[in-house]
């Protein structure tokens, strides 16, 4: 059957590349986690699972724009595929879910906010489901935890609707977001396939600047010099690039909406027509401008990370970061739109010594009050088993629905709030008070501060290396590469080294006295750096590990 589903879908004569046929082999026994890179054929993957799967396959996608374009080439893969959205008027929604409850539709694609709505719940209770693909599901462990609680709920709303399997999809994920997307997801005796996600035809490099105006001035030339437009009054001496090459399309990443505009007057005073993108924008200037990329009517854009998810342009030559991502698994997303054909392409990061500030911010922000906590958690205990839907609670606790969605999420993420019938929420057992799960609560948001900052300083790594940019980066996503790549800064300036048998290797089990049990995350001449399950990562010296055995085998 998955023969004739991959001949449906990829041609005939078609064959699946390894991990896909992995995924699809994992898929027949248990949830599924793929990690592999962009352009690997991960869409290909849930179309193959869908048709094999029968019934409807719902599709979880965290961008409006990005439901639209995968429902397009669905449709045009001659695949029945709807979207439900904000954007749908309420006569075309109910359309929409009638079709799918009477088997007219192969796959519904929506957010994770209107998966967990009420009356979708209600509506889809009837529908033959039977796959739940969740794509880009990093953002589960990005955005999960805070700015998208609603991603908490998918794994619970995927049961309730009856569905026998869970695919989560995404490009690239560290061991530590491999482990938050199975939790998150509540993926059942969950596989783990990861691809190689190494894009060796990529150059990495790093710039440091005194500054952030002087950060901007670099980067506007270096922009600048690989479009061939002429230079401005600001300009700085560089020399020819010959690793990077000239022409074709760009991305500039900047950090603040601010930012944006900032860069793009520099990029105009030098002969370019930047586009501009950010959050801010009113969805239909954002919605034309990721259209004027993409169909190459512009070829370059200056954008905060609100921009790129799903951009699928082949030609992009160069993606450009003013400043860090607050991640590398996000840095690395951001890298990935670069050189989709195969063809050399280049990714540049700048930076200044107090760049992560910003990064560091975000990783201790969120999380609901406690106010809000003990007025929720009564409610829920006095509902029993039965539960409250969402309106309920809101009332019941005098609260935004926004907040209360926010709240839902933490009290989820400490194991006490479960999914019942028809979308309601529902305590699930023990008489602690509010004022006790508020400070679980806390307790959970510290560990997750000090998991996102640590993830903060594995940037400032990268950044601050002059060993192989690519050996460091991929494995401390979780991948081995013990040769220096040939294709970054360090390497072109031969300070990379070669790594000597330190005794440790990457995902090896190991115990430290202090910091608890962790994995092996990347190790070099000097240093092993750990990824601890409450810490996050450190980065230890491999002298004082072996002369004090810091560390030892799990």
């Amino acid at each position: 059957m998955v023969e004739a589903a991959v001949e449906e879908v990829l041609g005939e004569g078609a064959e699946l590349r390894p991990a896909q046929a992995r995924a699809l082999a994992a898929l027949e026994h248990a949830d599924t986690l793929l990690v592999a890179r962009s352009g690997a054929g991960k869409t290909a993957v849930y179309q193959v699972a869908s048709r094999v799967a029968g019934g409807l396959t719902l599709v979880v996608s965290p961008l409006i724009a990005l439901q639209r374009d995968q429902a397009r080439t669905l449709v045009e893969g001659g695949q029945r595929a709807e979207v439900l959205n904000s954007t749908l008027s309420a006569a075309r929604r109910r359309d929409v879910l009638r079709r799918a409850v009477e088997g007219d539709l192969d796959l519904l694609l929506l957010a994770p906010e209107q998966l967990v709505r009420e009356q979708t719940a209600e509506a889809l209770a009837g529908a033959d489901v039977r796959l739940l693909v969740v794509d880009e599901a990093h953002v589960v462990s990005d955005w999960g935890h805070d700015f998208r609680p609603d991603f908490l709920q998918v794994g619970a709303a995927a049961r309730r609707l009856g569905a026998d399997r869970v695919l989560a999809l995404t490009a690239t994920a560290s061991p530590a977001v491999r482990r938050d997307v199975v939790e998150r997801l509540g993926l059942r005796d969950a596989e783990v396939v990861v691809d190689d996600v190494d894009r060796p035809n990529i150059h990495l490099a790093v710039r440091a600047a005194e500054d952030a105006h002087a950060r901007a001035l670099v980067v506007a030339d270096e922009v600048a010099a690989a479009c061939g437009a002429g230079t401005g009054e600001d300009d700085t001496d560089d020399d020819a690039r010959p690793d990077r090459p000239a022409g074709g399309c760009g991305i500039v990443y900047v950090q603040t909406r601010a930012e944006v505009d900032e860069l793009a007057v520099l990029l105009e005073r030098r002969g370019l027509e930047p586009l501009r993108y950010h959050g801010g924008l009113p969805a239909a200037e954002r919605s034309r401008v990721g259209d004027a990329f993409l169909e190459g009517e512009r070829d370059l854009v200056v954008a905060t990370s609100a921009f790129g998810m799903g951009v699928d342009r082949a030609d992009v030559r160069f993606v450009v970061h003013s400043g860090p991502a607050p991640s590398l698994d996000a840095y690395y997303q951001e890298v990935g739109r670069a050189g989709r054909d195969g063809e050399p392409a280049w990714a540049l990061l700048v930076h200044t010594g107090t760049d992560t500030s910003l990064g560091r911010l975000y990783a201790a922000g969120g999380g609901p009050k406690r106010a809000t906590i003990r007025a929720v958690v009564p409610a829920l205990q006095a509902a029993g088993a039965e539960g409250l839907t969402r309106a309920e609670l809101a009332e019941q606790a005098d609260v935004s629905p926004r907040t209360l969605s926010r709240t839902l999420g933490a009290l989820t993420q400490v194991g006490v709030v479960s999914a019942g019938q028809g979308g309601r929420s529902v305590w699930v057992d023990g008489d602690e008070t509010g004022t006790q799960i508020a400070d679980r609560v806390e307790a959970e948001k510290e560990r997750r501060r000090r998991l996102d900052e640590s993830a903060v300083e594995m940037v400032e790594r990268y950044a601050g290396t002059d060993d192989c940019r690519r050996r460091l980066l991929l494995e401390l996503l979780g991948e081995e590469h013990p040769e220096r790549c040939g294709a970054c800064d360090s390497c072109d300036a031969g300070t990379a080294r070669d790594v000597e048998d330190a005794g440790w290797h990457g995902g090896q089990r190991v115990h430290h006295g202090r910091f608890g049990d962790g994995v092996v995350a990347s190790v070099d001449t000097n240093t092993v750096t750990v990824l601890f399950e409450d810490e996050g990562y450190k980065t230890l010296g491999v002298r004082l590990v072996e002369e004090h055995d810091l560390l030892e085998s799990a």
